[in-house]
């Protein structure tokens, strides 16, 4: 814990070392832009198709697809989320994932 703990600070320190030209940069924006989609792509992928170490197609799937017709059609965003919640308990209640 105290290694994790210090690792975790000395990467914070790291940061603050880091010369402000450096970031002022316009790639580094941009760079920090395509990192930043990609982690919650990531993120998104692996909780609606893992489940454990197996891939799983289920009530998760349908949600997500719900979610992003809403948002490509620019559905407010609480729309977005109520609907596929709603998408993912109604199939599970029939019974599906």
């Amino acid at each position: 814990m105290v290694a994790a703990g210090l690792l975790a600070w000395l990467t914070k320190l790291a940061g603050h070392a880091v010369p402000e030209s450096w970031l002022e940069d316009p790639r580094v924006h941009r760079i920090a832009a395509f990192v930043t989609v990609a982690l919650l792509s990531a993120l998104v992928a692996v909780q609606t198709f893992a489940s454990g170490r197996a891939l799983a197609v289920d009530a998760r799937v349908a949600a997500l697809a719900v979610a992003a017709l809403l948002l490509w059609r620019r559905a407010p965003f609480i729309v977005v989320v109520a609907a596929a919640a709603a998408v993912a308990a109604g199939l599970r209640a029939l019974g599906w994932g």
